[in-house]
This record gives structure tokens, sequence and C-alpha cells, in this order.
């Protein structure tokens, strides 16, 4: 009875043990502004227990577009917010206190897409294209691709602006609203099997480009130092897993994101032959300076390039390598 009564209270001693670890565990609030392909380390973070490895309680909040990560982060509901990397040089050029701490998306994965009539650029003089804005990183991309074939905005060609990425643009094309657009892998797969015409591949036009970032407010940040070193350390050990099981990460992705396996593997090989998943997560430095160049552009900043550091801090994923092999 004695023995019996002692097992129990060793249980339930445990049992509350484990409780107050979980208690103590602290949270951080992730924002994902989208559930695509692209965005797939973040939900492996999550759900193949990386940031758990790191006593850390990440929860992973699906905000549609970065303006909403942007609002959130200001706000303090997120501690980690993603999205386009334009949006957080302007919300720091606004003088919000967020920088960017890790890449997402290190390049770019769209190609463009025409009518089945048209079988290249060429062919597309006077045409109308579709787009998300007239002044985003993809469609920036999109006109210096165009121009490397000769034609020039809005001299040779229309843009209509369309809500919705990638998906509203194919729809778009599919209908005939529009003679070519933009689309990310892995709709253009999709639209390649409808008998629509891949007429060129943006990363060929802008080889270095940091379409999506991690970032966080930098005065959290620093208040929570070792906190931020072990979150990148889960990011940085997730990309690594993405890469080297590639098997599980296809099958990963395909169920996650409800893809075809097919669809799920070529987008991995693409993501990783490429690079624009980084090894260890981090963001791609030629690829941000040049889409800042590009923002300062269009808001007609005069002047030298501000200094990298006013919009990104590597310090923390540096320190969190610090105590992970070396690949």
């Amino acid at each position: 009875m004695v023995l019996r009564s002692l097992i129990v209270l060793a249980g339930l001693l445990l049992s509350s043990f484990q409780f107050a670890l979980a208690q103590d565990k602290p949270k951080i609030y992730l924002g994902a502004s989208s559930k695509t392909l692209g965005y797939g380390p973040l939900w492996a973070a999550v759900k193949k227990g990386f940031f758990e490895q790191q006593g850390v309680d990440g929860q992973l909040v699906l905000l549609r577009g970065t303006p909403m990560n942007v609002q959130a982060l200001a706000a303090n509901s997120l501690q980690v917010g993603s999205g386009g990397a334009e949006a957080f040089y302007e919300a720091t050029e606004r003088g919000l206190d967020l920088v960017m701490i890790g890449g997402i998306i290190n390049g770019l994965t769209h190609d463009i897409v025409a009518g089945k009539k048209y079988k290249s650029i060429e062919e597309l003089r006077g045409a109308t294209f579709g787009a998300s804005s007239l002044t985003s990183g993809t469609v920036t991309a999109m006109k210096a691709a165009l121009k490397a074939k000769g034609l020039e905005y809005p001299r040779d060609y229309k843009i209509l602006v369309l809500a919705g990425g990638s998906s509203a643009n194919l729809a778009a094309l599919q209908s005939g609203q529009i003679a070519a657009t933009t689309v990310a892998i892995p709709l253009n797969y999709i639209a390649e099997e409808s008998g629509l015409n891949i007429v060129g591949r943006l990363i060929d036009a802008v080889p270095e480009f940091e379409l999506s970032a991690l970032a966080v407010k930098r005065s959290w940040a620093e208040k929570n130092r070792g906190l931020v070193v072990r979150f990148m350390k889960a990011i940085a050990l997730t990309h690594r897993w993405m890469y080297d099981n590639k098997e599980a990460a296809v099958d990963f992705l395909a169920k996650e994101m409800q893809l075809k396996p097919a669809y799920a593997r070529r987008g991995w090989e693409y993501y990783t032959q490429q690079q624009i998943w980084h090894p260890d997560g981090d963001l791609s430095v030629k690829g941000t300076e040049y889409a800042i160049r590009i923002y300062m552009d269009q808001i007609n900043a005069k002047g030298p390039l501000s200094s990298l550091a006013k919009y990104v801090d590597q310090s923390y994923l540096t320190d969190a390598l610090k105590e992970l092999p070396k690949r």
C-alpha cells in the first residue's frame, strides 16, 4: 500500500513538474502572411516540433497579407511577422520600430505566363498584363524582364491591377481578361498543364531579390535576445531539415499545403536548387540591397542608400548558428 502510494505521488509530482515546464515555456506569436509552398518552413517549424525542441511555444497565426502582419507587430499582437520585404522597409521609413531578422522567400519564384496564342514575350507588345499592384517587387521584376526583351512600360503594354496574387492572376488569364501575368510556383505548373505558355522567368531578369522575410520589433527583440536566438535556432534547424530530408519534406508540403505530390516535389526542387529557402533561414543581403534600392527609387528618395543595418539585424541568427554544427 505504501509503495503504491509512493508511486502515485511520484506520478503526480512528475505531472505537476511537466505542467510547470509547459507553463514556463515562453510563447511567440508568429504571423504567416500566406499559407503557400514558399512559407512551408514556418508550418514545418511548428508541426515538426522545432520550436518545441528549443523550449519555445511557437503559435503560428495566418494573417493574410503583409500589411496585417505589420499592424499586428506595431500593436504587439505578434512577436514575429512575415511577408513582403518592401512593406517592412516602408514601415521602417515611417518610423516603426521594425527590423528583419531572417528570410523566407529569398528570390523570385514567378514565371511570366501568357495566353495560348502567345509564344514569346516579344509577341505581347500592346497586350494587357495582370499584376497585384503597379509597384510591388514582383511587378518591378516583371518590368525588368519585359524591358530585357524590348518592351517598356507604359509604352508597349498595359497593367491591370488585380487583387489576390497568383490565383487571381491565373483566373484572369484563363478567362481572357488579360493576355499575360506572373504566376508563382506551383500554380505555374497548373497553368502550363492547362495549355498556357510559359514565356519567361523573373529570376532570369532579377537573380537577387529578397521577396519575403521575418521581422520583429527591434525594441522587443533586444529585450528578449535569448528568446529570439532560440527562435532563430529553430528556424535554422527547420530549414536544414527541409534540405536534408527531401521525401519527408515533399510529403509534408503536399499534405499541409494540399498540393499534388508532383507539384510539391517540383516546388521543393526549385526552392532548394535555387536556394530560395536559405539553408539556415537567413535572408539574401544582395537581394535585400537590390529590393531596398527599388523601393527608394519608387518613393523618389534622394541621396545614398541607407545602411543595411537600418532594416536588417542578422546577429540573432549568427548567435543561433554558433550553437549548431557547421554545415
